[in-house]
């Protein structure tokens, strides 16, 4: 789940705790391996672009970021990638990446029609004719965010050996595309909790579809699982695989 809270050094600390490696950065790392040059947008900690030069990738590797406490945490050790301060309007890239993605539902904070416009002209304008740009959104059938609730109480052990606790809570009623939750964050050995307020844009298969086209992609494929599986309407997510038109 895409938190704009990691902005927080300590909480930053906790992101590959509570993300664990999984079957999506599996699915991710195939295609990187694939790719010459690669901008993984929303890089986080940089697990996956690291991952990806321990493995032999030996192209040029990109993680982009606005938050500089993730940052912190990839750039702890030497891993051959350029990490980037700042999001899609920081620096023009000219058709340098034949790769482009964005995972860990980052797509999703895209809430208003015209930054997510703005975004997928970055991102077209990045890759070279034929590149190619994966990124994946819950599919708002599958209403995710029904499970979201105070009662679900997640324990992990930070990186000190302190239990802290995280918990969601969702604004109600929904209303439209967007869901606005805060994301909690607590440990009897801080003074008090910390709390993050994020809005996120469940697009549907179609809205999104035409986004892209407009933007110049062409979508290739269209996933609902981490397998490959079909996009049904019960279907988690929507895993989509674009090629940048000529």
């Amino acid at each position: 789940m895409v938190d704009r809270s990691f902005a927080d050094l300590s909480l930053a600390a906790l992101y590959d705790i509570l993300n664990p490696w999984g079957p999506g950065d599996d699915f991710y790392l195939g295609f990187v391996m694939g790719a010459g040059a690669v901008l993984d947008v929303g890089c986080g900690t940089g697990q996956l672009l690291r991952r990806a030069h321990d493995d032999g990738h030996r192209g040029r590797l990109v993680g982009l970021d606005p938050a500089a406490a993730m940052l912190v945490q990839a750039r702890r050790r030497d891993s051959g990638v350029e990490w980037v301060l700042g999001d899609l309007r920081t620096r023009d890239w000219g058709a340098e990446f034949d790769l482009v993605v964005m995972n860990g539902h980052a797509f999703q904070v895209l809430v208003d029609d015209e930054e997510l416009r703005a975004a997928l002209e970055a991102v077209r304008a990045a890759l070279r004719p034929g590149g190619r740009f994966v990124f994946e959104t819950r599919n708002p059938r599958a209403r995710a965010w029904e499970a979201w609730t105070p009662e679900r109480v997640r324990e992990v052990t930070g990186p000190d050996g302190d239990a802290v606790r995280v918990w969601h809570e969702v604004q109600r009623p929904v209303l439209g595309d967007r869901v606005t939750f805060t994301e909690t964050y607590d440990s009897d050995t801080w003074q008090r909790p910390r709390v993050s307020r994020t809005t996120l844009r469940f697009l549907g298969r179609d809205t999104l579809n035409r986004f892209l086209h407009a933007a110049g992609f062409n979508v290739v494929d269209q996933y609902g699982d981490w397998g490959r599986g079909p996009l049904t309407p019960a279907a988690t997510e929507i895993i989509t695989v674009a090629e940048a038109a000529p």
